[in-house]
């Protein structure tokens, strides 16, 4: 798996946006606050997460 953190593509350099790092799970956190954590999700529940942003 790609261990990178990706910030999202409506970023436009600003950095008020989430990133997201794909490993055994999907890991999502805020730029603005890093150190805070991040929300771990199941690749199922990454997918329809997304499959309900595009429809």
């Amino acid at each position: 798996m790609d261990e990178a953190w990706r910030k999202s593509s409506w970023t436009q350099g600003e950095s008020n946006c989430v990133e997201v790092r794909l490993t055994a799970r999907v890991e999502v956190r805020d730029t603005k606050d890093r150190p805070g954590g991040q929300i771990d999700l199941a690749p199922a529940a990454w997918g329809a997460f997304l499959a309900r942003l595009g429809g």
